[in-house]
């Protein structure tokens, strides 16, 4: 069993939005990491940081990562900074991974400044453009292809996926060609 797809990005590229757009139209379910961290947790992941801290989330966002690659069959997205860690990064590889790409610009219009989002506490647009520059080349590592949001609804960006992978063309697991 594995996900028709990973959707990957930073936080406002439109993951959860669009993973629920693409899953419905190909009939699949959808489940973010996210989501499942918090319910491992039993709270929010705001809470989680300020209670057990940082590396305890990303201790629980690697197990939850695992799990979902292992049992989910529908489309998966996952939390913006699960590839961080380098056992999340390996275990995409052989999967269709999808790359949500957002510019700082659309980024810091789609999550505020920061409500709920514990990284972004203090200073929402610097540390969100560092979030970026860090996380883009991991990113770029993981995925086949790479989908820009930037002044698109989720339907556009739900739809050009979905074309995708009908033809087979998007999200092809990274790395050489087999063969």
């Amino acid at each position: 069993m594995a996900p028709v797809c990973v959707l990957v990005g930073v936080m406002g590229a439109g993951k959860t939005s669009t993973g629920l757009l693409v899953a419905s139209g190909l009939g699949v379910g959808f489940r973010d990491t996210d989501s499942d961290v918090e319910a491992l947790a039993g709270k929010p992941i705001p809470e989680i940081f300020v209670d057990d801290g940082e590396e305890h989330f990303r201790t629980l966002e690697r197990a939850a990562v695992a799990e979902a690659l292992a049992s989910h069959d529908g489309v998966l997205a996952l939390g913006g900074g699960a590839i961080l860690a380098e056992e999340n990064r390996a275990a995409l590889a052989g999967h269709r991974v999808i790359y949500l790409s957002v510019e700082l610009t659309d980024a810091v219009r789609r999550v505020g400044l920061g409500a709920g989002r514990p990284l972004l506490a203090i200073n929402p647009r610097a540390t969100l453009k560092h979030l970026l520059d860090q996380r883009r080349p991991l990113y770029t590592e993981v995925a086949g292809q790479t989908v820009v949001t930037d002044g698109r609804t989720p339907e556009q960006v739900a739809e050009e996926i979905l074309a995708g992978l009908a033809d087979d063309r998007v999200g092809r697991p990274a790395g050489p060609p087999a063969g």
